[in-house]
């Protein structure tokens, strides 16, 4: 059975897409950092789920003080401090290559730059760690924050990317940030492409078009995409436009794949693992993924370099099916940011239940 050391031998690192608070406290996490887990990622959902999910924290709530959004911060930097000091031995031991965990800004800014570097810069300080990633959606107003973040040396996750617009966007703003860093041999940067939605959405346009041709196509192309956005990755952070950041000591920003679940059932489970392998990635997998892969995973250490061109062309295929495909990217980080806002209002009108019990 492969291990996750092995798929770090082979250029792969593998982060957790999940926190809960028992997994902090009973051994989970620091079990899995021994077996080669490298990081950590959350988001607004994933937090809305163990919070307002389960009574782990109800005792906590009860204690606190403050406000819904005041309990809920507290409680996330609390977990997001007990995560990044569990993988410390690993940022240590990686020359911060890895060991990182990720905490979102609010899913309010996600349309408001100033508003994103401000929010970012104080959650930065509060959980005052070096393993920390802020988040940052890549809405067309999180690009400059992301720069200017970097360039004050605040490391980031770029989420909700689908599109290689997105990714050139996210990879150029880290490109110029690091240039303006006072440090930038200390910077450390993802950017998360997100994998699984692309074909839940494209295969049902493909599926309403309904010819041969089409629905030969179902189930390939967030694949296809991802590959084209490891292409232009190399290109950005192994040629010309990283010239300076390589010549500075800066690390390059990894790709991390994220929404790597198998959403469509008669799909294979690790469709979204197995075929997206390479040097100098991330693959945040959530327990379910993590455990198959461990089960039966396979590891090709070329797979995303296989195919480029098979790639493109499935990608280019889709508008004489009818299918935009840039519409399609654009709708899913448009409804990525709504369904966190969502899952961020819910987790305060349950925190706010919590507080109002007597």
């Amino acid at each position: 059975m492969p291990t996750l050391h092995d798929l770090h031998d082979a250029g792969q690192s593998v982060w957790l897409d999940f926190i809960r608070r028992d997994m902090l406290e009973d051994g989970q996490l620091a079990t899995l950092v021994t077996d080669g887990l490298r990081g950590m990622t959350s988001n607004p959902t994933i937090f809305q789920k163990a919070i307002a999910g389960t009574d782990l924290y109800d005792a906590a709530i009860a204690d606190a003080d403050g406000d819904a959004k005041a309990v809920f911060e507290s409680l996330a930097i609390d977990d997001i401090r007990a995560a990044a000091d569990a993988l410390r031995p690993v940022y240590d031991a990686s020359d911060a290559a890895d060991g990182y965990v990720s905490l979102e800004v609010s899913p309010s800014l996600a349309y408001d730059t100033e508003g994103t570097i401000t929010d970012a810069k104080r959650l930065w300080s509060r959980v005052d760690r070096p393993g920390l990633m802020i988040k940052v959606p890549a809405a067309d107003e999180g690009i400059p924050a992301i720069e200017e973040l970097i360039a004050g040396g605040i490391n980031v996750n770029a989420t909700l990317m689908f599109s290689l617009d997105d990714y050139e966007a996210v990879a150029m703003a880290y490109v110029r940030g690091a240039e303006r860093a006072e440090h930038p041999e200390r910077l450390a940067s993802v950017a998360s492409f997100f994998v699984s939605r692309v074909d839940t959405k494209v295969d049902a346009a493909l599926e309403k078009e309904g010819s041969p041709g089409a629905l030969a196509l179902r189930g390939t192309i967030a694949v296809a995409n991802a590959k084209l956005a490891y292409q232009r990755y190399r290109e950005i952070f192994e040629g010309e436009p990283f010239a300076t950041g390589r010549r500075r000591g800066t690390a390059p920003q990894r790709p991390l794949w994220a929404s790597t679940s198998t959403k469509n059932p008669t799909y294979p489970d690790l469709l979204y693992v197995d075929e997206l392998v390479g040097a100098n990635t991330v693959n945040t997998m959530p327990p379910a993924t993590l455990d198959a892969f461990r089960d039966h995973g396979t590891i090709d250490p070329n797979a995303l370099s296989e195919g480029v061109d098979e790639a493109r062309a499935r990608i280019e295929a889709l508008a004489g099916f009818g299918v935009d495909f840039d519409a399609i990217t654009t709708e899913l980080q448009t409804e990525g940011v709504a369904s966190f806002s969502a899952s961020y209002d819910d987790l305060l009108t349950a925190i706010d239940a919590e507080l109002a019990r007597p």
